[in-house]
C-alpha cells in the first residue's frame, strides 16, 4: 500500500456537483495486482441518475438510493445474428429503466464491469457486443460503476466508498488507485485509453502524478466544453475518441494529443451531450441507451472507429 499523500484544500467554490468544495485528501492508496479473483457478495443499491436541475449525477448517501426497477427494456439495433455471421459493432440495452448505459457500465482494458443481478438477456448483448470479459461488480454498494471506475489495460481508478472486498477484486485485473475526498468519482472524472488519460482540473497535481503511475500512461487536466466533469462528457477508445458538441478547439487537440486518437463531436439519447454517460466502448463496440437515434449510433460507431 502506497504512502498517503498530504491534506490538501481545493479551492472553492467548485460548481460540479460531482466535486465538493472542501479539504480533500486527493489519491491516497496504491495497490499492486493480486492477480487472482476476488469474490463480492452480489448486493448493490443503485444511485439517483438525475439532481434537481435535471444533470446526471452518482448519488453515494445511503438514504438517497432508490428502490432497483425490475423492467428493463432492451432493444437491439441491428438484426438477430444467424449462425456464421459478423457480430455488429453496436447495439442499445437500457439498465436497470435507465438509458444511461455509461454511468452503469466500465469497460476496463479486457473487461467491462457490470452491476450484479442484470438479466442474461442483457449480458449477452454486452458481451456479444463489446466482446470483453464480464464481470459483476458493485462499489461500495452502488451499481454505479461507470461513474465511479475507469481505466485502462495497466490500472484502474476507484471511488474511495469502494469497500475492501471491492478493492480486492479490482486488483484482479491491475494495478489500483483509491481516489479519495471530493474528487472520487473516478469515471466521472477521468477519460483514459492505453495511449494516455485526460483528467478533471478538480484533481489535484500530485493525484495526477500517481494516477499516470498507476495508468501508465501520460495524463494532462482539462475541461471538456468548459466543463470538469471530462468523464461524462466523452468516451473514448483505442481507436477514437466522442466528446461533447461544445467542445473548444483548443481542449479537442489537447484530447487529441494526449490519448492518441482523432476526436469527433457528437450526441447521445436523443440529443444529450454527456456521451461518456450514454455509451460505453471497448475496441470492438459500443452500447447506448434505447433512446439514442439512427444518426447518433452512426456517429458513435464513427468516432469509435467502427465503419
Amino acid at each position: 500500500m502506497g504512502a498517503r499523500s498530504q491534506r490538501r484544500c481545493l479551492p472553492g467554490p467548485i460548481p460540479n456537483p460531482e466535486v465538493k468544495p472542501f479539504c480533500v485528501s486527493p489519491i491516497t492508496v496504491v495497490r499492486k495486482s493480486t492477480g487472482k479473483e476476488v469474490t463480492v457478495p452480489h448486493s448493490f443499491h443503485p444511485g439517483s441518475i438525475l439532481d434537481p436541475s435535471g444533470r446526471l449525477r452518482p448519488v453515494l448517501r445511503s438514504g438517497d438510493r432508490p428502490f432497483l426497477r425490475s423492467v428493463i427494456k432492451h432493444h437491439v439495433f441491428e438484426p438477430t445474428l444467424k449462425e456464421g455471421s459478423i457480430a455488429m459493432p453496436i447495439d442499445t440495452v437500457d439498465i436497470f429503466g435507465s438509458d444511461q448505459v455509461g454511468i452503469h457500465l466500465a469497460s476496463v482494458g479486457s473487461v467491462v464491469f457490470h452491476p450484479p443481478e442484470l438479466p442474461q438477456p442483457i449480458l449477452e448483448t454486452l458481451e456479444q457486443t463489446l466482446e470483453l470479459e464480464m464481470h459483476s461488480l458493485s462499489v461500495g454498494g452502488s451499481n454505479l460503476i461507470g461513474a465511479l471506475v475507469c481505466g485502462n489495460n495497466r490500472g484502474i481508478a476507484v471511488a474511495d466508498i469502494a469497500t475492501e472486498s471491492d478493492i480486492d477484486q479490482l486488483t484482479s485485473f491491475g494495478d489500483v488507485v483509491v481516489m479519495e475526498g471530493g474528487v472520487n468519482t473516478a469515471g466521472n472524472l477521468l477519460i483514459a485509453n492505453d495511449q494516455g488519460a485526460v483528467a478533471s482540473p478538480s484533481i489535484p497535481h500530485d493525484g495526477l502524478e500517481i494516477l499516470a503511475e498507476v495508468l501508465g500512461v501520460q495524463i494532462v487536466a482539462t475541461t471538456v466544453a468548459g466543463h470538469d466533469v471530462v468523464g461524462s462528457l466523452a468516451v473514448a477508445n483505442d481507436q477514437g475518441v466522442l466528446l461533447h458538441p461544445d467542445v473548444t478547439p483548443d481542449e479537442a487537440l489537447l484530447i487529441e494529443e494526449i490519448l492518441g486518437v482523432p476526436p469527433m463531436v457528437g450526441t447521445v439519447s436523443f440529443g444529450s451531450p454527456y456521451v461518456g454517460a450514454g455509451v460505453c466502448a471497448s475496441n470492438s463496440g459500443a452500447v447506448s441507451g434505447t433512446k439514442t437515434t439512427g444518426p447518433e449510433l452512426n456517429r458513435i460507431e464513427d468516432a469509435l472507429g467502427f465503419l
